[in-house]
């Protein structure tokens, strides 16, 4: 019982990961649904696709591998959740698209509450897969450097991020509409919220990366070498 304890103890912060990557894939999916206006970043990277030819998948791996090179010199290394990020939400996003379950509302209110709902998915889910410390996806890990690097607010940080990434989305031509300057706006304020009530601290909880893993591993290997 002991050991099937410890076990479940292990996995758990994983299931919790996974769960937070589905939250937020279905949070993107119904701000889609919504037909109000794209994301910021997806405004961006839409006007970059359209610009370079490039897919708009290729575009957001580009721009992810960016934001993570961009990120070293705020102590922001990847880490297993990253990596894991930059893989579910889309894979969770696609089998949302694909189960057919989601319809845009044909009255504004409706949609409306699609965009609101999505906004507060979307809050949680980051919060449940940064919570573990496993690691911070490209654009939240950005996030949370620029948090402790300047000492403000998740609302302030992620607020400017999305707002300067969607005027120069809409600079190079990318798409815009009423959903997409809420988001904008209010993504931060949500996050912000979500962060306070499940009393997250952005600033002082440690993202592990890669390395943090290994030396892990490494002592996990000398304690079962020393035990009897």
């Amino acid at each position: 019982m002991k050991y099937l304890v410890k076990k479940l103890n292990y996995i758990k912060p994983y299931f919790v990961l996974i769960l937070g990557f589905f939250l937020c894939a279905l949070g993107w999916s119904l701000i889609l649904y919504a037909n109000l206006g794209a994301d910021p970043w997806v405004t961006f990277q839409k006007a970059l696709s359209d610009l370079s030819g490039l897919s708009y998948g290729r575009i957001s791996q580009i721009i992810g591998i960016i934001i993570i090179l961009s990120s070293i010199p705020l102590k922001i290394y990847p880490g297993i959740g990253t990596v894991l990020n930059m893989y579910f939400i889309g894979f969770f996003m696609d089998a949302i698209e694909n189960s057919n379950l989601l319809f845009t509302p044909s009255m504004f209110i409706g949609k409306l509450a699609f965009l609101f709902l999505g906004m507060v998915l979307l809050g949680f889910g980051i919060w449940a897969y940064l919570k573990n410390g496993l690691g911070a996806g490209p654009r939240d890990g950005l996030m949370l450097g620029l948090v402790k690097k300047l000492n403000l607010s998740v609302a302030i940080v992620k607020t400017s991020i999305e707002v300067t990434v969607l005027v120069s989305g809409i600079l190079l031509g990318g798409p815009l509409g009423i959903g997409t300057v809420i988001a904008a706006f209010g993504n931060g304020l949500v996050l912000n919220k979500v962060f306070d009530i499940m009393k997250y601290d952005s600033k002082n909880t440690v993202q592990r990366t890669f390395l943090d893993e290994w030396e892990n591993l490494k002592r996990k290997k000398d304690r079962e070498l020393q035990e009897p």
